[in-house]
């Protein structure tokens, strides 16, 4: 939904696909489709975690300081000798309270990762995992759901879906205001063909 909130002359490509990591998308070679596509002045926006953290998946699994890292010095490094502008983000928090209410951490060291990762190459970072724990928190257990992909019994999904992880378009459209928002704090150069 990020494209919406941009004016006139700035085209959003989504190259995320469900269920990768940032292991998998270079070894499936969507990684080099989007280096391919890549014009000086572009912006790349990198963000991975939550497939890495599969260690029972040895196509997916990565270390959060070593091959994590590895591959996200990769994807800011080979975007910046094409002339692109990459940002590095935290992954959004997974929907999970404990017994007492209390929003809880599912992600371990990969968000501190990619801060180290940011800091290191002095690249930009947008930490989604601050921003969506802090707004989730805020929401509650309860209206939170509504951010994510909590669906009643329907044809589809006879069950209904409870998914903690995956956004609603409600929760799509918030995720990418608080992206917008911090962009325009961190005055990157893409924030003035902001609509939002």
């Amino acid at each position: 939904v990020l494209g919406q909130y941009f004016k006139d002359g700035v085209t959003v490509h989504n190259h995320a696909v469900n269920g990768r990591s940032s292991k998998s998308f270079i070894d499936e070679g969507r990684w080099n489709i989007v280096l391919d596509s890549l014009q000086a002045g572009d912006y790349v926006f990198i963000q991975f975690g939550h497939n890495d953290q599969k260690e029972y998946d040895s196509t997916r699994y990565t270390t959060p300081y070593g091959t994590y890292a590895q591959n996200l010095e990769k994807f800011v490094t080979e975007s910046r000798k094409k002339g692109a502008n990459p940002v590095l983000f935290t992954s959004i928090v997974r929907r999970k309270f404990d017994e007492n209410g209390k929003l809880t951490d599912t992600h371990g060291d990969y968000p501190d990762a990619v801060r180290k990762v940011a800091e290191k190459l002095e690249v930009p970072l947008i930490d989604l995992q601050e921003l969506t724990e802090m707004y989730v928190d805020y929401l509650g257990e309860r209206a939170s759901k509504d951010l994510y992909l909590w669906t009643e019994p329907e044809e589809k999904f006879p069950e209904g879906r409870k998914d903690d992880t995956h956004l609603s378009v409600e929760g799509a459209n918030t995720v990418a205001r608080l992206v917008l928002t911090a962009m325009k704090r961190q005055e990157l150069n893409l924030a003035k063909w902001i609509t939002y």
